[in-house]
């Protein structure tokens, strides 16, 4: 099965596949967010770390065309490393990312402190989504099931997001990007307005965990707010089959079409 993206060293291929929803020649979210995460993980640490918060700036559409990646670390401390990860096109910054990564370490917890129970239809229970939901070929990449609201529609929803295709060529999926992968859906997840008359497409994108996903399978229980100057605001719980793991922001710039 095709890859999304083909990294060598610094360059990257794009697969026609990573288009989204807003326009067939740019990329959906999720691609270019994930591949900083990719990025961002093999950057080397003095100690086992893992990613608990990214922070993407969409400075401009990505286009379905050939990226080149720029890694810097920002901090290097024994308990936390910052990166910064940056996405051209040529000599074009089209987005410029921050990954935090926390050091892994076994802590004594209270009895009292576990996850916040998912109580809502698990993937098996919820109802599939097909992928003709979108125009996008990247949602084709995707299985999703609604287990509240369905995909696109208007109100709060909770849909289940699978990635089922290899987001970079020759390199399983690591967890944090199938959270990442699933977090850019958060506006079409819990959506305020009609895709019909409006568009909210998303300038940015934030995801804080406070563990990493358990299982193929990420939850989206999301909702949008609308403000009255082209501004918005998409939010959701991240969830697994063991329960709440994380949170989404994305900032959301409303047109009418």
């Amino acid at each position: 099965m095709r890859s999304i993206f083909r990294v060598d060293g610094a360059h990257v291929a794009v697969s026609p596949d990573a288009a989204g929803p807003w326009d067939a020649s740019m990329q959906h979210g999720s691609a270019p967010s994930a591949l900083v995460v990719w990025a961002a993980e093999r950057i080397a640490t003095a100690s086992p770390m893992r990613v608990a918060r990214v922070t993407v700036d969409l400075i401009r559409p990505v286009p379905l065309r050939d990226l080149s990646i720029e890694t810097e670390v920002l901090r290097e401390g024994r308990k936390i490393q910052l990166c910064a990860v940056r996405l051209c096109v040529g000599d074009v910054v089209v987005v410029v990312a921050t990954v935090l990564k926390v050091r892994q370490q076994d802590v004594l917890l209270p009895d009292d402190i576990a996850d916040l129970p998912v109580e809502l239809p698990g993937p098996e229970a919820s109802r599939p989504e097909p992928a003709d939901v979108s125009t996008s070929p990247f949602v084709k990449c995707m299985s999703l099931r609604a287990a509240h609201g369905r995909f696109g529609a208007r109100g709060p929803g909770a849909i289940w997001y699978r990635l089922d295709r290899p987001l970079v060529e020759g390199h399983v999926v690591p967890q944090a990007m199938r959270a990442v992968v699933a977090a850019d859906f958060c506006n079409g997840t819990g959506v305020a307005l009609d895709f019909n008359t409006h568009t909210f497409l998303n300038a940015d994108l934030t995801v804080n965990m406070a563990r990493e996903p358990v299982g193929e399978w990420v939850l989206l229980d999301a909702v949008s707010w609308i403000g009255p100057e082209g501004a918005g605001l998409a939010m959701a719980r991240l969830g697994d089959i063991k329960g709440y793991f994380g949170r989404v922001t994305q900032s959301l710039v409303i047109e009418s079409r």
